[in-house]
């Protein structure tokens, strides 16, 4: 009987930009070439050995969007299993940022609000973080007056 081959954990970190007035989330398309193309997620990637969040996730957001941010409240981790990984995804907020976003990794970006969160198809490492997501969205609204 063959052993099965011990489960790779990742670590990776993700961004949650967010600009106000409304409060609106930025979320980005994987192009088609890459692991779950097609599918929207908040910007990031790997932490690499020696790094922090901190620091992976300004270095890969400097990657792909081009932009230096100014980073806020980590807003929680979740681990996600596919078939060959876990995947421990922790996630950022951003509200200040400097320079223009330029795509290098996705095709498509979107600005949504609380209530169109699910009006897009989520990869499966930042689906768990949707209700994280969606408070921070709402607590930041103006109150009713």
């Amino acid at each position: 009987m063959t052993r099965p081959s011990p489960r790779r954990l990742l670590h990776v970190v993700a961004i949650a930009l967010v600009k106000d007035d409304p409060p609106r989330l930025f979320v980005a398309r994987r192009r088609a070439d890459k692991r779950h193309g097609g599918l929207w997620e908040l910007p990031g990637g790997q932490v690499e050995r020696g790094e922090s969040e901190v620091e992976a996730l300004r270095r890969e957001i400097r990657e792909e969007l081009t932009i230096d941010v100014q980073l806020g409240e980590r807003l929680g981790e979740a681990t996600v299993s596919t078939e060959r990984l876990d995947i421990r995804m922790a996630v950022h907020a951003c509200r200040q940022w400097a320079g223009a976003i330029r795509l290098v990794d996705h095709d498509a970006t979107r600005w949504l609000s609380a209530d169109e969160l699910e009006s897009v198809s989520w990869a499966p490492a930042d689906l768990p973080h949707l209700p994280a997501l969606r408070v921070m969205l709402q607590s930041s609204q103006p109150s009713a007056r």
